[in-house]
C-alpha cells in the first residue's frame, strides 16, 4: 500500500539547513496497524505529512496505491487524499459553529455525495462511535472523550483506506484514551490500515508494528505479537 525509498526532506531557510528526514525506507501493507514514535524533533510528523499527502520529500520516492507520488501536484495530491485518506488529530480540529453532525458530514460534502447517502452515512457511523445522542451539539458542549469520538467519526465516514493519527490520545485521560485506542483497533480489525504518531508506548501497544525514529532515521522496527 505505502513504499518510501531513501526518503529525504530538507527545510531551507536563508540561514539555516535541516534536514528533517534522512534516507527513511520502509513498507506498509494494506491492513497494517504501524505506529511510529520517537523524541520530539525526529522527523515523525514531517513523516506523517509526506505519507498523507500534505508536503512532498525533497528527494527519494513515495509510492501510494501504487501510484508515485514523489512529484505530484497540489491538486494530484488533492484529489488522493480526499478518495483515500483520513485523519485524526491530538487537538481534534472540530469547527467549533458546526454540529456534531455537521463536522462529520464536511468530508462528504467535498466529495460531492449525494444529500441523502450522506445524512445515511453520517447516522451511521455516529452509532457505530456511539456519539448519534449528542449529533446536534456543538463541539464546546461535548468532553475531550466525545470530541474525539467525533473527530474519528469524521474521519472514517468516507470509508478511507488509510487512517492517520497524529498523538490522537494525547489531549485525553486514560480512560477516554484507551476508548479512543480501542476505537481505532476495531477498525483496524474491519480492515482500514492505521498510521499512528504518539509518545506513549501504551497506545503504541494496540498496534502491530513499531517504527522507531531518532535523528530523522528509522532506528528500529518492532514486531508486537498482538
Amino acid at each position: 500500500m505505502i513504499k518510501s525509498v531513501d526518503l529525504t526532506r530538507i527545510f531551507l531557510t536563508e540561514e539555516v539547513e535541516t534536514t528533517a528526514l534522512r534516507q527513511v525506507n520502509f513498507n506498509i501493507e494494506q491492513g497494517e496497524f504501524v505506529a511510529i514514535m520517537g523524541p520530539s524533533g525526529c522527523g515523525k510528523s514531517t513523516l506523517l505529512n509526506i505519507i498523507g499527502l500534505l508536503d512532498n520529500p525533497t528527494k527519494g520516492k513515495y509510492i501510494f496505491l501504487d501510484h508515485d507520488v514523489t512529484n505530484s501536484s497540489e491538486r494530484q495530491r488533492a484529489k488522493l487524499r480526499k478518495q483515500n485518506i483520513g485523519f485524526v488529530f491530538q487537538n481534534f480540529n472540530l469547527i467549533d459553529e458546526l454540529t456534531v453532525f455537521e463536522n462529520v458530514e464536511m468530508p462528504l460534502i467535498y466529495l460531492g455525495i449525494p444529500t441523502k447517502e450522506r445524512k445515511q452515512r453520517v447516522e451511521e457511523v455516529l452509532e457505530q462511535m456511539q456519539i448519534s445522542h449528542r449529533k446536534k451539539h456543538f463541539p464546546g458542549q461535548l468532553s475531550g472523550g466525545q470530541q474525539q469520538r467525533v473527530a474519528v467519526a469524521r474521519a472514517v465516514v468516507s470509508n478511507p483506506k488509510l487512517i492517520l493519527a497524529d498523538e490522537p490520545t494525547g489531549n485525553l485521560d486514560s480512560a477516554n484514551g484507551e476508548e479512543v485506542m480501542n476505537l481505532l483497533s476495531d477498525l483496524n480489525r474491519k480492515g482500514t490500515t492505521i498510521i499512528m504518531v504518539t509518545h506513549s508506548q501504551r497506545d503504541a501497544e494496540f498496534s502491530h508494528r513499531i517504527i522507531r525514529l531518532f535523528d530523522g532515521q528509522i532506528l528500529v522496527e518492532n514486531f508486537q505479537s498482538n
